[in-house]
Protein backbone atom coordinates (compact mmCIF):
# COMPACT_ATOMS: atom_id res chain seq x y z
CA UNK A 1 0.00 0.00 0.00
CA UNK A 2 1.55 2.95 -0.90
CA UNK A 3 1.51 6.02 1.30
CA UNK A 4 -1.25 8.17 -1.07
CA UNK A 5 -3.34 5.02 -1.27
CA UNK A 6 -2.76 5.44 3.06
CA UNK A 7 -4.24 8.90 2.79
CA UNK A 8 -6.90 8.39 0.48
CA UNK A 9 -8.29 5.66 3.08
CA UNK A 10 -7.65 8.04 6.07
CA UNK A 11 -9.95 10.91 3.78
CA UNK A 12 -13.04 8.31 3.74
CA UNK A 13 -12.30 7.67 7.30
CA UNK A 14 -12.32 11.12 8.39
CA UNK A 15 -15.32 11.75 6.58
CA UNK A 16 -17.41 9.01 7.97
CA UNK A 17 -15.80 9.80 11.60
CA UNK A 18 -16.74 13.52 11.91
CA UNK A 19 -19.65 13.31 8.73
CA UNK A 20 -17.88 15.86 6.89
CA UNK A 21 -17.95 14.82 3.19
CA UNK A 22 -15.87 17.80 2.36
CA UNK A 23 -12.79 16.60 4.79
CA UNK A 24 -9.81 15.94 3.37
CA UNK A 25 -6.55 15.17 5.67
CA UNK A 26 -2.86 16.27 4.92
CA UNK A 27 0.93 15.29 6.52
CA UNK A 28 0.28 18.40 8.91
CA UNK A 29 -3.68 17.83 9.84
CA UNK A 30 -3.93 17.83 13.67
CA UNK A 31 -7.17 18.04 15.76
CA UNK A 32 -7.11 21.71 16.11
CA UNK A 33 -7.88 21.52 12.38
CA UNK A 34 -11.22 19.49 12.39
CA UNK A 35 -14.32 20.48 13.82
CA UNK A 36 -15.34 18.40 16.11
CA UNK A 37 -11.91 15.94 17.01
CA UNK A 38 -11.68 16.27 20.80
CA UNK A 39 -10.40 13.88 23.04
CA UNK A 40 -13.80 11.35 22.66
CA UNK A 41 -13.79 11.59 18.59
CA UNK A 42 -10.04 10.56 18.78
CA UNK A 43 -11.19 7.47 20.33
CA UNK A 44 -13.60 6.69 17.93
CA UNK A 45 -11.25 7.83 15.12
CA UNK A 46 -8.69 5.28 16.36
CA UNK A 47 -10.83 2.49 16.14
CA UNK A 48 -11.83 3.44 12.76
CA UNK A 49 -8.25 3.74 11.85
CA UNK A 50 -7.69 0.54 13.04
CA UNK A 51 -10.86 -1.39 11.66
CA UNK A 52 -9.52 0.47 8.27
CA UNK A 53 -6.34 -0.64 8.22
CA UNK A 54 -6.70 -4.12 9.81
CA UNK A 55 -4.03 -3.24 12.44
CA UNK A 56 -3.97 -2.19 16.23
CA UNK A 57 -2.41 1.06 17.86
CA UNK A 58 -0.63 0.31 21.16
CA UNK A 59 -1.87 3.46 23.66
CA UNK A 60 2.09 4.62 23.65
CA UNK A 61 1.35 4.92 20.08
CA UNK A 62 -1.51 6.87 19.89
CA UNK A 63 -0.27 9.62 22.50
CA UNK A 64 2.48 10.00 20.28
CA UNK A 65 1.25 11.09 17.41
CA UNK A 66 1.34 14.81 16.87
CA UNK A 67 -0.29 14.88 13.01
CA UNK A 68 -2.19 12.71 10.84
CA UNK A 69 1.16 12.60 8.49
CA UNK A 70 2.83 10.17 11.83
CA UNK A 71 -0.86 8.41 12.23
CA UNK A 72 0.16 7.57 7.82
CA UNK A 73 3.44 6.75 9.12
CA UNK A 74 2.67 4.38 11.34
CA UNK A 75 0.05 3.04 9.81
CA UNK A 76 2.23 2.10 7.20
CA UNK A 77 5.47 0.79 9.11
CA UNK A 78 2.27 -1.94 11.03
CA UNK A 79 1.37 -2.84 7.55
CA UNK A 80 4.63 -4.04 6.54
CA UNK A 81 4.98 -6.39 9.54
Amino acid sequence: MSREEVFEKLDQVFQDVFDDESLHVTDETTAADVDGWDSLEHIDLMASVERAFGIRFSMGEITRMKNVGEMADLILEKREQ
